[in-house]
């Protein structure tokens, strides 16, 4: 009915998933979604040093990056080197952030806060 009544999201927490099992079982839950950093359209394969678990708005968002302004800027020869980089907080096997940086002439950075110190960081900027 009012807004105010609704309840608010909390924000995710993946702290405790430390291990490959843990995020694919996530997966099966359907809480998870296996994305490639480098993606298959780039030339990524889906081999273990480039897949990660993240949920579905990071694989959303990535997406996204990287069809609407990665690859016009490709396309354009503005940018010939891609690469994604995840980042860890603590012992969790589940990215706080993925850093988009692609360049060779030009630069375009882009970072997706998935959850933890990442996620408050960019709400505060908002």
């Amino acid at each position: 009915m009012f807004g105010w009544f609704k309840k608010k999201e909390s924000a995710p927490d993946f702290s405790s998933v430390d291990s490959r099992e843990k995020a694919e079982a996530l997966v099966q839950k359907g809480v998870l979604k296996k994305l490639l950093l480098l993606p298959s359209e780039f030339g990524g394969e889906d081999v273990p040093p480039n897949v990660v678990y993240v949920p579905e708005f990071a694989v959303e968002l990535k997406a996204r990056t990287d069809h609407n302004v990665v690859l016009p800027l490709a396309q354009e020869g503005k940018v010939t080197r891609y690469n994604a980089t995840p980042e860890y907080q603590g012992k969790s096997f589940i990215p706080s952030a993925i850093n988009i940086v692609a360049s060779e002439p030009g630069s375009f950075t882009y970072r997706v806060a998935i959850w933890g110190k990442p996620l408050s960081e960019s709400n505060a900027t908002a």
